[in-house]
C-alpha cells in the first residue's frame, strides 16, 4: 500500500515542480499564475465573468430567440405568423368564426370566407382590421386585405354535361 501512495506523492511533486516552471504558484487554490495570466491577455482568453451581463452568461429565451429572429431577417414573417396564430384574439370571435387568413404574401393579406354576405362584411370592415394589424405587426406590413367568399359550383365538369351547356341556366329562360 506504501509503494502507491509514494507513487502518488511523486506524481503530485512533479507537477507541482512543472507548474513553479512555468511560473504558476501551486497549492493556492482559486489563483492564477502569471505565466497563465500572460497567456490568457496574449491569446485574448478572459475566462473570468465581470459584474455587467455578457454572452456567455445564461440568457433567457426571449432575448435569444429576439436576437435569432433579427439576426436571420424573419421579423415580418414571425410577426405574420403570430398574428395568423392569434386570428381569433385580433378580430374578435364573431368574424374569426366566419372568416380565415389563406395567405400573406407582399403585403397582401388574403382572407376567406364562408358566405358571401360575410365577405362583404370583412370588406366593410377591412380598414378596421388593416388599423388593427399596424398595431400587432407594425405600419405598412399589411398593405391591403383581400376577401375572398365561397366559389360557386361549376357546371362545366362532370359525367352528364352536354358540349356547350351552361348548366341550370340551361332551363331558365
Amino acid at each position: 500500500m506504501d509503494s502507491g501512495a509514494d507513487a502518488v506523492r511523486a506524481a503530485l511533486g512533479r507537477a507541482r515542480a512543472a507548474a513553479a516552471a512555468r511560473g504558476d504558484k501551486p497549492g493556492i487554490p482559486g489563483r492564477i499564475g502569471a505565466a497563465a495570466l500572460a497567456r490568457q491577455r496574449r491569446d485574448g482568453a478572459n475566462t473570468r465573468s465581470g459584474a455587467h451581463p455578457d454572452a456567455r452568461d445564461p440568457q433567457g429565451i426571449d432575448s435569444v430567440m429576439g436576437r435569432l429572429i433579427a439576426e436571420r431577417g424573419w421579423t415580418e414573417t414571425v410577426a405574420i405568423g403570430g398574428v395568423l396564430g392569434r386570428w381569433n384574439q385580433i378580430v374578435g370571435a364573431d368574424v374569426a368564426g366566419h372568416c380565415q387568413p389563406i395567405s400573406f404574401v407582399d403585403g397582401v393579406l388574403t382572407v376567406g370566407a364562408d358566405s358571401s354576405a360575410w365577405a362583404t362584411q370583412v370588406r366593410l370592415l377591412s380598414a378596421n382590421l388593416l388599423g388593427l394589424l399596424a398595431r400587432e405587426v407594425g405600419e405598412g406590413t399589411v398593405t391591403r386585405i383581400v376577401v375572398r367568399g365561397p366559389s360557386a359550383p361549376s357546371w362545366k365538369h362532370g359525367p352528364r354535361v352536354a358540349p356547350g351547356s351552361k348548366g341550370p341556366g340551361d332551363t331558365y329562360g
